[in-house]
């Protein structure tokens, strides 16, 4: 796979990240809520996080080790978040990360994605298994992972050190049936 592909849903376009989306997504990551919400996600997020995470996207195809796609309005084209596979050859499997700007809260598109992504790992690069977490300070997350389907497999405690504090982390998965 040279090309990512686009992704269509029934409100949301994924695609690949561009140069022309470096403002919004500096302007949407910027926000503390994202960061805090998130587990990779700096605060503050520069231009250069930006440029880094696109570079990222670009290697990681190249690589097949990550396929990260901009989360996009239909209607507009607009950027509105991001959603990756971090894959894990030797395993046959990825761990799916996405983060959805704060104005676009509670609108199901981040199940939305995720769901999509699910069906790219699954049937276009043939993974046998699925995992996302999130932190426990997050449940929103873990609703976005149960309305995907996927299944609560566990609580790491105390797992992540984030902001100076140590999180729990809480493990869904979903397998190719």
């Amino acid at each position: 796979m040279n090309k990512l592909p686009e992704i269509n849903t029934e409100r949301l376009i994924l695609t690949e990240l561009k140069a022309d989306d470096i403002k919004d997504i500096v302007n949407y990551a910027s926000n503390k809520k994202i960061s805090d919400s998130t587990l990779n996600l700096p605060h503050p997020y520069s231009e250069k996080d930006a440029i880094y995470w696109i570079n990222l996207a670009y290697q990681g195809l190249k690589s097949r080790t990550n396929y990260i796609f901009a989360i996009r309005l239909k209607e507009e084209s607009k950027f509105i978040g991001g959603i990756g596979l971090g894959v894990e050859k030797r395993f046959n499997r990825a761990e799916i990360g996405y983060w959805i700007a704060e104005p676009f809260w509670g609108k199901g598109i981040a199940t939305e994605a995720n769901k999509a992504v699910i069906e790219f790992g699954f049937k276009d690069l043939g993974l046998n298994k699925l995992t996302s977490s999130h932190l426990s300070k997050n449940p929103a997350s873990g609703k976005v992972m149960q309305n995907s389907g996927m299944i609560k497999e566990g609580v790491l405690k105390k797992h992540i050190l984030k902001d100076e504090i140590y999180h729990d982390l809480v493990v869904y998965g979903i397998t190719n049936q």
